[in-house]
């Protein structure tokens, strides 16, 4: 296993729907061990192919019970509102109060190519749609309000400026 580079704000693999996933193999299964080794080094609950340059559907997480992969996921259905503080590892060291569903029914493929069907509340389901989110394309930075987008794209600027290009991922201890 070997930890991935994980993309940052404005790298252009973030902004575009991943490809549906036709195979599962072994080149698949070594990508999901990376990914997750990559998740725990970073550190995160979360981590969704297209954060270390892969155009595939698939995401992995641990919200405390062991690490799960999901493979082309679908989101059926969500109910309720929750608030809560969100952070990204493609957005490294800030974080903002997003609101989000709190119940998510979603469904996918596992590793073996067995349907599955996920029910997530508070965390669980923030993840499955933080994850997904990033298969679509989409930076949690779209889910702030107007106001909270303006300051959170300043102070992304500055960091891109600082980073050369890209938004640097600060040392761990600064997290």
């Amino acid at each position: 296993m070997s930890l991935l580079p994980i993309r940052t704000y404005g790298d252009p693999v973030l902004r575009s729907r991943a490809q549906d996933i036709k195979e599962i193999d072994d080149k698949l299964v070594a990508l999901v061990d990376d990914m997750i080794e990559t998740m725990y080094d970073a550190p995160g609950v979360g981590l969704a192919a297209p954060q270390v340059g892969v155009d595939k559907r698939l995401f992995v997480y641990d919200v405390g019970d062991g690490p799960k992969v999901l493979v082309n996921p679908e989101i059926k259905e969500t109910a309720g509102e929750w608030v809560y503080e969100e952070g990204c590892l493609s957005v490294p060291g800030l974080w903002w109060p997003i609101t989000r569903p709190k119940d998510v029914f979603i469904v996918g493929v596992d590793l073996e190519g067995n349907e599955v069907e996920l029910e997530g509340t508070d965390l669980l389901g923030r993840v499955f749609q933080h994850e997904f989110d990033h298969l679509e394309g989409v930076l949690l930075v779209e889910r702030l309000d107007e106001d909270q987008r303006k300051k959170a794209m300043k102070v992304i600027r500055n960091e891109v400026v600082k980073g050369g290009g890209t938004m640097r991922r600060p040392p761990k201890e600064e997290l």
